[in-house]
């Protein structure tokens, strides 16, 4: 896995999108962010994973639709199991087509947004990545995990999940009410606003979660909730 950024250094990211537009929106916005920076800017996927390979910056912005090679195939090279030292990818399109999204996260992405969830999101998203951690729009991860409390094996067979009976001791009520709140999408910042807690206090119970549910990620969080019917606020 990519080092997470030296403390005090820049985030360095990587940004893939066909559209000039799009890559100087991103980047304008990007470097002006104090603890992030734009190294990097391809037009397919096949020079964002050579320029990523070369550069191993700290994120990969990647688009889906792409010419050579799609922003999937790119995701799964950079991040997917099969490779050695995966990087962080964040899967930023306009289409939130299922597939897509089960496609980006099966495929190692650590977080998928759509391009209308403003820059504020867009920025969260790459620190989150930076520091190891998922984010998902929030529309999507309600949709997409309410597959997983559906019956029939389809998409949410591809959904990472805690495996049933992993739970190794009970969660605390603080920690299932920061469940709860992964569960329907909510960032670290937003948790910590509704719950009225520090933001590092968020992240210790996340980590605590994690350790109890076996769990690699918040997306993995997300979906025992919903598998357990955790994922509404007054459940």
């Amino acid at each position: 896995m990519t080092t997470p950024p030296r403390s005090g250094a820049p985030i360095r990211v990587l940004i893939a999108d066909d559209q000039e537009m799009v890559r100087t929106g991103f980047r304008f916005f990007l470097d002006a962010q104090p603890d992030i920076t734009v190294v990097a800017e391809a037009a397919d996927g096949e020079e964002a994973v050579a320029l990523a390979r070369r550069e191993r910056p700290d994120v990969c912005l990647l688009d889906i639709r792409m010419p050579r090679l799609d922003g999937l195939e790119a995701t799964r090279l950079l991040a997917g199991p099969e490779v050695a030292d995966p990087m962080r990818v964040v899967v930023v399109t306009t289409f939130d087509l299922d597939e897509y999204v089960y496609g980006a996260l099966r495929g190692g992405a650590c977080g998928f947004l759509l391009k209308d969830s403003g820059p504020t999101l867009l920025a969260e998203a790459v620190r989150a990545a930076a520091a190891g951690d998922s984010l998902v729009s929030p529309s999507i991860t309600v949709r997409l995990l309410k597959h997983v409390t559906a019956p029939q094996a389809g998409p949410a067979a591809v959904v990472p999940a805690a495996k049933p009976g992993s739970l190794t001791e009970p969660l605390t009520d603080r920690e299932l009410d920061v469940v709860r709140l992964v569960a329907l999408g909510r960032t670290n910042a937003e948790i910590a606003a509704g719950l009225y807690v520090s933001l590092s206090t968020v992240k210790t119970h996340l980590s605590s979660v994690q350790l109890k549910l076996a769990a690699r990620n918040r997306v993995e969080i997300a979906a025992w909730a919903w598998q357990h019917g955790h994922a509404q606020p007054g459940a």
